[in-house]
């Protein structure tokens, strides 16, 4: 399977998840902008290896269980997030704001873990998701956990696009906060990336590979709760690695 047939699977899946519901060949077609003749290969293969039927005279499309099947296995074996999956679920807790567990994926940080928090009004966000390292309370935790040359460089080199009116775009100013953040062994977003969210992060080292962990929640709570927070996020970071 080439890459962009990869692409147009993962596609696929997701837009199931979105429309939750059986779709036409036709509508699985307009959805991912290709045309009927590829979205019927596409199928046609993916029925064949048991992850798609058809039901109704219309022969309408939806995944069988057996995507379901294969995550699960796969999540069940996850050595990273079954060693720490306690350690999250405590934090929220103890918070009761979104917790995340990300790592650095090129230019962006990427979302691991995610155990929202049991507010109605919370920071949400999903496994998978990528963030800009330069305006997420994860990416910067990672950013300054590099030595003082790889962080410079590392700032020189990445695009800073605004996400908000408050991001950090000024290199200068972005190596000041990191610098800050390294020294005091913690990051802090106030609505860089999303605006009238705040998060906190710490890197921490597990199995040799560098991670972190944030709390993220709407800014008046966090505000108010900052001191409470941090020190819980701490202790969680010491429970599950070596703390940077």
């Amino acid at each position: 399977m080439d890459v962009k047939s990869a692409g147009r699977t993962v596609d696929l899946f997701e837009t199931f998840a979105r429309s939750r519901a059986p779709l036409s060949l036709s509508e699985l077609a307009r959805a991912l902008g290709v045309p009927q003749s590829s979205c019927f290969n596409l199928v046609r293969a993916l029925e064949g290896r048991g992850y798609l039927y058809s039901l109704g005279e219309k022969r309408r499309l939806y995944p069988t269980r057996r995507l379901f099947e294969v995550a699960s296995a796969i999540a069940g074996s996850e050595p990273l997030v079954a060693r720490v999956e306690g350690v999250l679920a405590a934090l929220r807790e103890a918070t009761r704001e979104t917790v995340i567990l990300g790592t650095r994926r090129g230019d962006s940080a990427i979302y691991l873990a995610v155990v929202e928090g049991p507010q109605t009004v919370r920071y949400t966000a999903e496994v998978g998701a990528q963030k800009p390292l330069h305006s997420s309370a994860i990416g910067k935790a990672l950013l300054s956990a590099l030595d003082p040359l790889q962080l410079k460089e590392s700032v020189e080199r990445l695009p800073l696009p605004a996400m908000t009116a408050a991001t950090i775009t000024d290199p200068a100013l972005l190596l000041a906060e990191l610098e800050k953040s390294a020294r005091r062994g913690f990051a802090e977003t106030k609505g860089e990336n999303i605006a009238d969210v705040s998060a906190i992060a710490k890197a921490v080292g597990i199995g040799g590979q560098l991670y972190a962990i944030a709390v993220a929640g709407p800014m008046h709570r966090m505000a108010a709760q900052g001191p409470a927070h941090l020190a819980a996020l701490v202790e969680a970071c010491g429970r599950v690695g070596e703390g940077r």
